[in-house]
């Protein structure tokens, strides 16, 4: 404050200590809006010239010097108005008054000047005001110093703040730039294993290429033969046109040939029923069983099978037995001779007949019940002439020795397979029972059920039906021989047997084999169903008379009794038939009520007489045979088949 109070004219007297006199000069200070900063020493220096200038001013300049010790002039009078002070104040910046303070504190007092004379008053006096002038000059030049001390300040500031903004932006830089090489080294990082994958895939670029050469020179390879393929498919295409016309004329063949095969069937049915009953609905067979091993050989001439009327060729149909009772003789003592007796029957099959001959005689009527025709064969005898060997075969597995039983359901198998291929379905159910003493049981019975043939009845199938079924017995659904041989197994160990006089193990019942056959033609809606039945009868021997009855023989008695009267019931029904009686005795024994709708007449049967070569049993082979004579004089009419 004390630097803006003091008086131009003592800031001139103070100037008069400078080594240099201030003079106006042009400004040395940076115009405004200048972006560099000025401290107190750059402005002494801006001012430096200015001194330099006032060397050079005259004689006015050198009052100071040549006058060290005159006195400092305390006031100067002000003249003309010319070197008045300024009315005010000069603000100045704090630049420019450090430099001025620092300028009046090294000014030294002067010695007062000694009273001068007036012409050099006057000169003293224009010195004055020339130095007023320079002094205002020197004012006007600080003013402007100011005006750029405050502008330089401003800019100062604005530039501080955009230093400070330009630092803040530079460390924000720095962070985003550290920020950045973290995410350089993350991506060189990066960009190693994207170069080593890509290496990678270079690789794999390669091989695939090699891949595809291969695989374009076998897709070419493919191509071709795809041509040739092409070429070939199309030649194919037009055979397989000419193929399927050729294929719908036998398609259409086909169907003539279906309907006529159809046809065909239908009259080898007719044809084959009628020869069956041009042979007759009942025909009975005849076959004499060979001697076994350790049996005495029969005398020559008492068994005797003539050759038919074609000669030796001719299957033999007649039986000769030869008898001779010793009870009767000639007058000259002798023995009188043989009496012969002849049998006549459809087939005769002497003690070399195998079991295949056997069947290949039955096996067209066996085929009668694929055809809806019920079919009963008996096998009818003494104990021990071979009934049950002829209808179950020998023991073992041996194919050669097998019976009726298997033969027939083999055949029925394979004619039922064959039919199949014409549209023809067939389903078999077996069932075997046996009658003993009047009591029906099951053969197939098995677990606790064994033996209980109380529990068996012969019943109707349903109300209204005619189909006869015995109750509580196994009906087992049969598609093949071996479930056939199974069933005869078990059956073989369930039956009723005991020793007899002429059997060390005889049958003591009637075991009856059924087998239910039921057909189907799905595509002409035909359906046909027959029962095929293979009865083994009891022995027909008689009891001796005069044999005492002991407890073992009294039940042979009554088995023989009961066996004896179905028997009989046997031939009563076949003669009732035969004379077309209206009643025929069906209930009075269990196994013609059981087998009556395979006795009647849409029935065929076929009689087996089995009887021994030995002539201890010639009584008992005579019985068999006249009753198997009476049976073949039968005729029961013609046979319908059961078709729906």
């Amino acid at each position: 404050m004390e630097l803006q109070e003091r008086s131009p004219l003592l800031e001139v007297k103070g100037n008069r200590e400078l080594k240099r006199p201030l003079v106006k000069a042009p400004s040395q200070l940076p115009l405004p809006g200048s972006r560099f900063k000025r401290g107190t020493n750059q402005m002494e220096d801006a001012l430096e010239p200015e001194k330099k200038r006032v060397r050079g001013l005259g004689t006015a300049t050198k009052i100071a010097t040549s006058h060290p010790k005159a006195p400092v002039l305390t006031t100067v009078p002000q003249t003309r108005g010319q070197t008045a002070a300024p009315k005010g104040p000069k603000k100045i910046g704090p630049r420019c008054s450090t430099a001025i303070a620092t300028v009046l504190k090294n000014q030294k007092p002067g010695p007062a000047l000694p009273a001068q004379k007036p012409g050099k008053l006057k000169c003293c006096r224009e010195k004055t005001q020339m130095l007023g002038q320079e002094n205002q000059q020197l004012w006007n030049q600080l003013r402007e110093a100011q005006q750029q001390a405050t502008a330089l300040g401003a800019e100062r500031r604005t530039l501080q703040e955009e230093l400070t903004r330009v630092q803040a932006q530079a460390e924000q830089d720095h962070q985003e730039l550290e920020t950045l090489r973290a995410h350089v080294l993350e991506l060189e990082e990066q960009l190693g294993t994207e170069q080593g994958l890509v290496r990678e895939l270079q690789k794999e670029q390669l091989g695939l290429q090699e891949e595809r050469r291969g695989l374009a020179t076998r897709l070419e390879e493919q191509e071709r033969k795809l041509q040739a393929s092409e070429s070939a498919l199309s030649e194919s295409q037009a055979e397989v046109a000419s193929l399927r016309c050729e294929a719908a004329a036998q398609v259409a063949l086909l169907g003539e040939q279906g309907e006529r095969l159809h046809g065909l069937e239908m009259e080898r049915r007719r044809l084959h029923n009628q020869l069956q009953e041009l042979k007759g609905n009942i025909r009975v067979f005849c076959r004499v069983r060979p001697v076994l091993p350790g049996e005495p050989t029969p005398p020559s001439g008492f068994l005797l099978f003539p050759s038919g009327p074609g000669g030796p060729s001719d299957p033999p149909t007649h039986l000769s037995l030869s008898r001779s009772d010793e009870r009767r003789g000639t007058l000259s003592g002798a023995p009188a001779p043989a009496t012969r007796h002849d049998f006549s029957f459809d087939r005769v099959f002497p003690p070399g007949s195998g079991q295949d001959k056997v069947f290949e005689e039955i096996a067209m009527l066996v085929q009668s019940a694929l055809d809806g025709y019920p079919v009963c064969i008996f096998a009818y005898g003494q104990t021990g002439s071979g009934k049950t060997f002829t209808m179950e075969g020998g023991p073992g597995e041996d194919p050669q020795v097998a019976g009726l039983i298997p033969r027939a359901l083999r055949h029925l198998f394979s004619v039922a397979q064959e039919l199949g291929c014409q549209g023809w379905t067939y389903h078999f159910v077996a069932s075997y029972v046996e009658i003993y003493n009047e009591t029906v049981r099951d053969l197939l019975a098995t677990g606790t059920r064994k033996g209980q043939g109380g529990e068996c009845e012969i019943r109707r199938a349903g109300p209204g039906s005619e189909e006869l079924t015995v109750t509580n017995a196994r009906y087992v659904p049969v598609s093949c021989e071996k479930e056939v041989e199974s069933l005869l197994h078990l059956a073989r160990q369930n039956r009723a047997v005991a020793r007899t006089a002429q059997n060390e193990r005889s049958s003591r019942s009637h075991s009856v084999f059924q087998l239910r056959i039921s057909g189907e033609h799905a595509g002409r809606g035909l359906q046909c169903g027959a029962p095929l039945s293979l009865v083994d009868l009891a022995g027909s021997e008689r009891l001796d008379p005069g044999l005492a009855l002991g407890p073992g023989e009294r039940e042979r008695l009554r088995e023989t009794q009961a066996i004896n009267s179905s028997l009989s019931t046997l031939g009563l029904v076949f003669m009732a038939l035969s004379n077309k009686e209206s009643h025929v005795p069906y209930r009075n024994s269990k196994l013609t009520y059981l087998l009556q709708n395979s006795l009647g007449g849409s029935a065929k049967m076929l009689m087996f007489v089995n009887i021994s070569p030995l002539e201890e049993n010639v009584s008992e082979s005579l019985n068999s045979l006249r009753f198997a004579s009476k049976v073949n004089q039968c005729v029961i009419g013609t046979a319908q088949a059961n078709k729906k």
